[in-house]
C-alpha cells in the first residue's frame, strides 16, 4: 500500500500543480479583462499565457502594428473593428473564461512575429484551449474583411461562443437626416408658392443616377463586409488598390470602378444628346465623338478591371 501510495504522490502532486498554474493564469487574464477587453501583451506574455500550457481556454490574438511611423492605415481601423468585439464579449450577459482578446503589436513583441513566421499585419489567429492553431484558426482577412459582425462569426466558427455584436451610438445618420429634412422643409417654405423644382425631371434622374452607381460599384458590400480601403505590400511596399480575386474587394476599388461606370454613363448621355438634339451639325459631331471615346477609353478600363479579378477571361476590348 505505502508503495502505491508512493507511486500516485508525485502524479498527483504534479497536477495539482497544473491546476495551480492554470488557476494562476486565469485569474492573471481575468483581472486583465476586467481593466481592458483587449488584453497588450509582449513576447513574455504571450509566451507564458497563450502558448504555454496547460490552457483551457481560447484567445483570439490580433497581430498589429499601431504605432505613427509604421503608417498602416488598416491596422487603425481593424483595430477599431477588434475593440467592438472584445466590448461586445466583455460586457455581455454571457462573458465566461472561456475565450480571452488579446493584441500583440510589432513594436512591443516583434520576437513574437518572428517566432510565428509572420510577415504582414493584421491578422487574426485563435489559439484554441488544447492543441495548435489549424489552417481555420487563422482569419481570411482578404476575403471576409474587417468588420465586427464577421470576426464574430469566425469566433463562432473556432471556439462555439456566439457574441452579439453591439455597436456604440452613431448620431452622425439622424444628424444628416435631420439636416436634409430641415433643407428640404426651408425650400418648400422658401418657394411655397413655386413648387416646380420638385417635377424637374433632370434632377430626379441625376439622383437616382449617383444612387445606381453607388451601389453597382460594391458601396453596399463594403458597408457589410467592411474591407480595408487599399493593401500595402509588406515587402515591396507597393499599395494594390484592385483586389486580386473576385471573391472580395477594396474599398478604393469601389470608387475606381464607380469612376469607370460614371465615364461610359456620361459617354452615353454625349450619345444620346448628339443624336437627338437640335444644335448645329458641327457641335453634335464633337459631342458624338466624346461620347464614343468616353465609352471606349472608360470601359476598356472597366473591362482590365474584371479581367484582372476573373483570371482567364479570354475577351478584351
Amino acid at each position: 500500500v505505502l508503495l502505491l501510495l508512493g507511486c500516485r504522490g508525485p502524479g498527483a502532486a504534479g497536477q495539482r500543480r497544473k491546476e495551480m498554474v492554470l488557476s494562476e493564469k486565469v485569474n492573471q487574464l481575468m483581472e486583465w479583462a476586467s481593466k481592458r477587453s483587449v488584453i497588450r501583451m509582449n513576447g513574455d506574455k504571450f509566451r507564458r499565457l497563450v502558448k504555454a500550457p496547460p490552457r483551457n481556454y481560447s484567445v483570439i490574438v490580433m497581430f498589429t502594428a499601431l504605432q505613427p511611423h509604421r503608417q498602416c492605415v488598416v491596422c487603425k481601423q481593424a483595430d477599431e473593428e477588434y475593440q467592438i468585439l472584445a466590448n461586445s464579449w466583455r460586457y455581455s450577459s454571457a462573458f465566461t473564461n472561456k475565450i480571452f482578446f488579446a493584441m500583440v503589436d510589432f513594436d512591443e513583441g516583434s520576437d513574437v512575429f518572428q517566432m510565428l513566421n509572420m510577415n504582414s499585419a493584421p491578422t487574426f489567429i485563435n489559439f484554441p484551449a488544447k492543441g495548435k492553431p489549424k489552417r481555420g484558426d487563422t482569419y481570411e482577412l482578404q476575403v471576409r474583411g474587417f468588420a465586427a459582425e464577421q470576426l464574430a462569426r469566425w469566433v463562432a466558427d473556432r471556439t462555439d461562443v456566439h457574441i452579439r455584436v453591439i455597436r456604440p451610438p452613431n448620431y452622425a445618420g439622424p444628424l444628416m437626416l435631420g439636416l436634409l429634412l430641415a433643407v428640404i422643409g426651408g425650400l418648400v417654405y422658401l418657394r411655397g408658392s413655386n413648387l416646380d423644382f420638385l417635377y424637374n425631371k433632370t434632377g430626379w434622374a441625376f439622383a437616382a443616377l449617383c444612387f445606381v452607381l453607388a451601389m453597382t460599384s460594391g458601396q453596399m458590400w463594403n458597408h457589410i463586409r467592411g474591407p480595408p480601403y487599399a493593401h500595402k505590400n509588406p515587402h515591396t511596399g507597393q499599395v494594390n488598390y484592385i483586389h486580386g480575386s473576385s471573391q472580395a474587394q477594396f474599398v478604393a476599388e469601389t470608387h475606381i470602378v464607380l469612376l469607370f461606370n460614371g465615364g461610359v454613363t456620361l459617354g452615353m448621355v454625349l450619345l444620346h444628346e448628339a443624336a437627338t438634339s437640335e444644335m448645329d451639325v458641327g457641335k453634335r459631331k464633337i459631342m458624338c465623338i466624346a461620347g464614343i471615346g468616353l465609352v471606349v477609353l472608360f470601359f476598356s478600363w472597366l473591362l482590365s478591371v474584371f479581367r484582372s479579378k476573373y483570371h482567364g477571361y479570354p475577351y478584351r476590348y
